[in-house]
């Protein structure tokens, strides 16, 4: 660690974690659920459990991506962080937002709309967080040193930020409604969080594998243009059956193909920067997380997407289990395994320790990473006899989820697997061994690690 201010981000590693372990011990509540509908069903609704679960996803996530802005821009700018008060102000705010969010849902307040549930104040305290955010970042980045990464990841942040206005606009007809609703969630993971992806992997592998920066440059480019080019008229293939006109189909069905291109490009990425690299880093942890982000990503929201994106295959497999397995996936790859990629990469240079309890940490993304994996075969076929049994033979809802219980079994033991490995991760960065600082090897010690 360089720079006295990038210690603030150890504040939001910290709160990101206490959510991680949140929504995944929720989403092993929602999985129990799935084999046994009436757990809970009075005192904890699965509607409840279900909005617990994602948002605390979206909001550690967020944290996360925060946490590594705080952390990598100064260094990256070479310049102190412009206000740390600001920077726990805003967290303060994410926080009380989270836990007033949570207790509104406990009690039936919410706004209904997936993911976007909070009420009001929750989402202008969402906003004022985002503004001191962009604010901080930005003032930081512009006295210091411009860099392709710091561009890059402002260009992001600044996107997700300002597209969480359109979370104020409710329209009364449910097309257009929909409409503004996916220019959130998808322009989100599937756009702006795509430009936050790259740049922090970018500034990972950088650090990990001493490639020369023009090389990661040069890919980070490339990677950012074929994301958004791709992500934007692929919304559209959100579109096909919510009363748009028919040309969605064809514009999503095309460029919403053309999204499996920046997570392609960002698999090869990552291991060509692995293949020249030169630097033996102590941090092996680190570096399993960034390859294995950058591949599971391909696969979840690569190879799983494009399976159910073609308007002919959508209009029969939307809305089932193919979908439960393509989402699981996806974020777990692209954004999870980003953010604890980040965090076993940061914890140690935050904490002053050399990389510890690596074999755990190791041995959690195992956990984690096949569990995840199992998930989604199990869910995929699950939505394979689904899509035939519900869309194509007409039986009844309720019949078909009867007969895919044993899939779910199967589901509710891959996501045991994941929480132990969550927990696995949170105890590898969290307890410190009583070990001295590790001494820098030459290559770090040139480049000031």
């Amino acid at each position: 660690m360089k720079y006295q201010s990038q210690q603030v981000a150890l504040a939001y590693i910290a709160c990101a974690l206490l959510l991680f372990a949140v929504q995944v011990l929720v989403g092993l509540l929602a999985g129990w659920i799935y084999v046994a509908p009436n757990f809970l069903s009075e005192l904890l609704p699965f509607n409840i459990v279900r909005m617990i679960h994602t948002n605390a996803l979206v909001v550690w996530l967020l944290l996360g991506f925060f946490g590594a802005a705080y952390y990598l821009v100064p260094e990256e700018a070479e310049t102190e962080l412009y206000s740390v008060r600001l920077a726990y102000i805003q967290l303060a705010i994410l926080m009380i937002g989270a836990l007033g969010a949570v207790g509104s849902y406990l009690v039936g307040i919410h706004g209904g709309r997936e993911f976007l549930e909070q009420p009001l104040w929750v989402k202008v305290g969402i906003l004022i967080a985002a503004l001191i955010f962009l604010g901080n970042i930005t003032a930081t980045a512009l006295r210091g040193r411009k860099t392709a990464v710091t561009n890059v990841l402002l260009l992001g942040l600044w996107l997700l930020s300002l597209l969480w206005l359109f979370a104020f606009y409710t329209p009364a007809n449910l097309s257009l409604d929909k409409m503004y609703w996916w220019f959130i969630v998808h322009l989100w993971v599937e756009a702006t969080w795509e430009l936050v992806m790259a740049s922090v992997l970018a500034y990972l592998l950088l650090k990990l594998t001493g490639v020369d920066r023009e090389v990661v440059e040069k890919w980070l480019y490339v990677i950012v243009g074929t994301a958004l080019f791709s992500g934007i008229l692929g919304t559209g293939h959100h579109f096909y059956w919510i009363g748009t006109p028919g040309y969605w189909q064809w514009v999503g069905s095309i460029f919403s193909t053309l999204e499996v291109v920046p997570f392609f490009l960002m698999m090869s990425f990552a291991f060509v920067m692995v293949w020249k690299g030169r630097r033996n880093h102590p941090n092996k942890a680190a570096l399993l997380w960034s390859l294995g982000s950058a591949t599971v990503a391909f696969f979840g929201a690569g190879v799983w997407g494009f399976l159910h994106t073609l308007h002919g295959v959508n209009f029969y497999s939307h809305g089932t289990q193919i979908t439960a397995a393509h989402g699981h996936l996806a974020f777990f790859g692209a954004y999870v395994a980003l953010n604890l990629a980040f965090f076993t990469y940061a914890m140690p240079q935050l904490r002053a320790r050399d990389p510890y309890n690596q074999v755990l940490n190791m041995g959690s993304f195992w956990l984690m990473t096949g569990g995840m994996a199992f998930m989604t075969f199990v869910l995929t076929f699950a939505g394979t006899i689904q899509t035939h049994m519900q869309r194509v033979v007409g039986e009844y809802f309720m019949e078909v989820q009867e007969s895919l219980s044993v899939f779910y079994v199967m589901r509710f033991g891959a996501g045991v697997a994941v929480v132990i490995g969550a927990l696995l991760f949170i105890y590898s960065v969290s307890v410190v061994r009583s070990r001295e600082i590790i001494e820098p090897g030459p290559m770090q010690a040139a480049t000031g690690e």
